[in-house]
Formats: C-alpha cells, sequence, structure tokens
C-alpha cells in the first residue's frame, strides 16, 4: 500500500503577537502628538480575544484602528482574524468599536471547505477533526494542488496548512 501524504487544515491567530501589538499601539496613542488629549482607550480581553476601541468621534476611531491594525501587519497577523463591529455610541458622546479576534475553524466554515474540496474532484480524503480539516492523499502533488486552490480562495478567515507530512 502506498503511503499516505497529508495535512492539515487549521486557523490559528498567535494571541501573544496580538497582546503586544495592542501594547504598541497603546504607546502610540499615549506619544502621538494629534491623539495624545483625546481622551481615547484601547483594551484587549485575552479571555474573549476581544479588542475594544473608545474614541470621541469615528474619524479618531479610525485613525486608531489604522495604528493597530499597522502593528499587528508588522507582527504577521492576518488582519482577516478580525472582525470590527459596527460603531456605537456610549456615554459622553463617544464611539466605542470592538472587534472579535477569530481563531479556529467553525462547524460551518469546515463543512464548507470540506464540500468545496469534494466538488474537486481529486484523489483526496478529508475528515473534520474539532476545528480543522485534516486532508490526505496518495499523492504530494494532488495535495500541493489542494492548497493552491484554498489559497486562492477567499473565506474571510485566514487559513494556514501544517502538519503536511
Amino acid at each position: 500500500m502506498a503511503k499516505e501524504n497529508s495535512f492539515d487544515i487549521v486557523s490559528q491567530v498567535d494571541m501573544q503577537e496580538v497582546d503586544n501589538a495592542i501594547q504598541q499601539a497603546k504607546k502610540e496613542l499615549v506619544q502621538r502628538y494629534d491623539l495624545k488629549d483625546t481622551d481615547s482607550e484601547i483594551e484587549f480581553d485575552k479571555q474573549k480575544h476581544e479588542v475594544t476601541v473608545v474614541a470621541p468621534s469615528d474619524f479618531v476611531a479610525g485613525q486608531i484602528i489604522d495604528i493597530i491594525t499597522s502593528k499587528l501587519i508588522k507582527r504577521n497577523v492576518d488582519l482577516k482574524a478580525l472582525r470590527w463591529s459596527d460603531p456605537v455610541s456610549v456615554s459622553g458622546g463617544r464611539i466605542k468599536k470592538e472587534a472579535q479576534v477569530v481563531s479556529g475553524l467553525d462547524k460551518d466554515m469546515c463543512t464548507k471547505i470540506n464540500k468545496e474540496l469534494k466538488t474537486l474532484k481529486l484523489k483526496i480524503k478529508t475528515q473534520i477533526e474539532g476545528d480543522k480539516i485534516r486532508v490526505s492523499s496518495a499523492s504530494r502533488d494532488t495535495l500541493q494542488d489542494v492548497i493552491a486552490h484554498l489559497k486562492a480562495q477567499d473565506y474571510d478567515i485566514p487559513l494556514q496548512f501544517v502538519n503536511y507530512r
């Protein structure tokens, strides 16, 4: 019997890198002359994986989000991992925006990717294992074709291909 080759499709975010990027953004918020006295805040809840930005206006909130995204990019965190909510008014006429850091594949996304892989008509086996999908085949070239196909698609979440054997 031919040796089976396989890899896992996952969506992982390094929360330590997100935390480091948020800390850098907080420092820049305090030091930047145009944002220094705006009474803006950035918070990161590590348990809930949630980033909160509170600012006096939508424009200032946008500038703070730009700072956060630039820090995340420098730390190689995919921006698709953040789901920003619509701005909400809070006390004092301030604006609050929240972002959920998405980590892991949910069941709906796993089934969507699985169905799409079945339509490729390649000689592969797929298996959903919790929040990852294992793809196996006798041919490494087939697995490379699957990876290339998935990279070409846009799932609105960052996908990584790990445990390639």
